[in-house]
């Protein structure tokens, strides 16, 4: 990947800190079934299993749309997080289908598989229904959008926290490409870390017994 994208010393520390490489083999996708064999292995390493949003300040509580916009105020970042190879085309991407509007969370292009990749944000766990509605926009993509030498569309999924198991329903029968992601950030922390930390109260004991430690 190094030689690949041209990552200085320090991008390449920070990939192998965030785990990135594991992110890729982990990552939940049907394309084993939805992938021409030729583009199967490059469309697993276009889908990351977790993307890392730190570059983004948002707070606990958020919404899609505060989600979204700081993503696109930082594109760049957003871009590089996501492998190198995607080039951004839009967001609230307009889509019509029969006179009715339809809008993509966000619309990029994959270089290496030469498809279109739909994005869709969700802030809380997935639901199977977001899949349903991913076919949708891929199907309308490929109908309205993909270019005669252009691959068929991919679809990616990124949510809050996700239940593997029901990824793993979902996509054995989804007919087209999609993957499903989760997404951090450094305001975040996993519920098994949570419990392994004293309670607010406990805290305040710890800080009021060390005080009286220090007067004595």
């Amino acid at each position: 990947m190094t030689k690949r994208y041209g990552w200085t010393k320090d991008v390449l520390i920070n990939n192998i800190e965030n785990q990135a490489f594991t992110k890729y083999l982990t990552n939940q996708t049907n394309f084993d079934e939805t992938v021409p064999e030729k583009y199967k292995l490059q469309a697993k390493f276009a889908v990351k299993d977790d993307y890392n949003f730190d570059f983004i300040e948002m707070g606990m509580a958020h919404s899609e749309a505060e989600l979204e916009t700081g993503i696109i105020s930082n594109i760049r970042a957003f871009l590089s997080e996501m492998g190198g190879d995607f080039t951004f085309l839009g967001n609230q991407y307009h889509l019509d289908v029969a006179d009715d509007d339809y809008y993509i969370d966000l619309l990029l292009f994959h270089r290496r598989l030469h498809s279109l990749i739909a994005i869709e944000f969700k802030i809380g766990e997935f639901k199977p229904e977001y899949a349903g509605k991913m076919q949708f926009y891929l199907s309308a993509l490929d109908e309205t959008m993909k270019l005669p030498d252009e691959n068929p569309s991919i679809g990616i999924i990124i949510c809050k926290s996700k239940n593997r198991t029901r990824v793993e329903y979902t996509l054995k029968t989804a007919n087209k490409p999609i993957g499903v992601a989760t997404y951090s950030y450094y305001d975040n922390m996993p519920d098994n870390m949570k419990s392994l930390l004293p309670s607010p109260d406990d805290i305040a004991t710890i800080i009021t017994e060390i005080d009286s430690e220090v007067t004595l």
